[in-house]
């Protein structure tokens, strides 16, 4: 049994100003033009741009060699401080990909989770204040930056990610009109109404019910946050083309919450289900692929 969508009566005059915001910041970008990362298919250059309130966010953007106007995508990282490596799910044959790091570190900063060093719940008591709506409205902006490169054709752009990436993608399909096709993989916060009704177990969302027994009516303030933020309520905005793709073992997108979002999507749309928990799959690689040069 799917889960319902609960949208708050103003979610979208909330995400219209969201960006508002976005799109009011200059777009300011810079390349080394130089290699920095060895890749067998791909040039890799580092790149850093204007992110939301003038800070500066590091990433990079890998090309075929001497490609122009080629299909592109914005590769959207999984929670953590960490960034995405351009790698076989980074980059993909004859396509154009930028990815950065969320949070001010270099573009290659590698870092594995700990719940110290966890940040899902700042500035959860509202809206306004939860980090997700300013991580999104960068999102935003390197959707941006990927369609300003010469290498790609601005008018064939995507989003795509996995767990935090693949909701945040779904985000951008509902409210970025610069990205035409969502490839999600395993996307996080899916009927979240439902899911902090009940115990909740697992770092890194569990990050939020501690904090929420902190404060007063915590646990009250954090719903209502997330509620403009679940992505089964997102996808009711999502009308561009979305791969959906579930791992039925997985304990952190569970398989109910993700098929809920994917019933909920408002476009077209097509669900692919891996005999895997919440992991990479190797046939991500072909299939986004596939779909993203069949929508784009």
């Amino acid at each position: 049994m799917s889960y319902h969508p609960y949208v708050p009566e103003d979610f979208d005059a909330f995400w219209a100003g969201v960006v508002a915001e976005a799109k009011a910041e200059p777009l300011d970008f810079h390349r080394s033009l130089r290699p920095d990362w060895e890749s067998p298919t791909h040039r890799v250059e580092r790149i850093e741009f204007r992110g939301i309130q003038g800070h500066t966010l590091y990433g990079w953007l890998a090309f075929p060699h001497g490609g122009r106007r080629l299909p592109g995508f914005v590769w959207l990282p999984p929670y953590g401080l960490e960034s995405r490596v351009p790698d076989e799910y980074g980059t993909r044959e004859g396509m154009v990909s930028l990815s950065f790091n969320f949070h001010g570190r270099p573009a290659f900063h590698q870092e594995d989770y700990h719940q110290s060093r966890g940040y899902f719940a700042l500035g959860s008591e509202e809206p306004e204040t939860w980090i997700f709506k300013t991580m999104f409205q960068n999102a935003y902006l390197a959707a941006r930056v990927l369609q300003a490169q010469i290498e790609v054709d601005e008018d064939r752009c995507a989003a795509a990610g996995m767990s935090q990436g693949g909701g945040m993608a779904i985000w951008l399909g509902a409210h970025c009109p610069i990205v035409r096709t969502v490839c999600a993989d395993m996307p996080f916060l899916c009927g979240m109404n439902h899911v902090l009704a009940h115990h909740v177990y697992r770092y890194p969302l569990k990050e939020l019910v501690d904090y929420g027994e902190t404060i007063p009516l915590g646990l009250e303030r954090i719903r209502h946050t997330v509620s403009y933020f679940d992505t089964l309520n997102q996808a009711t905005r999502c009308k561009a083309p979305t791969l959906v793709g579930l791992g039925l073992k997985d304990p952190a997108a569970k398989p109910r919450g993700v098929e809920s979002a994917f019933d909920a999507l408002a476009g077209p749309k097509t669900l692919i289900k891996y005999e895997i928990g919440h992991d990479w799959h190797p046939d991500m690689v072909a299939n986004n692929r596939n779909w993203m040069l069949g929508n784009l």
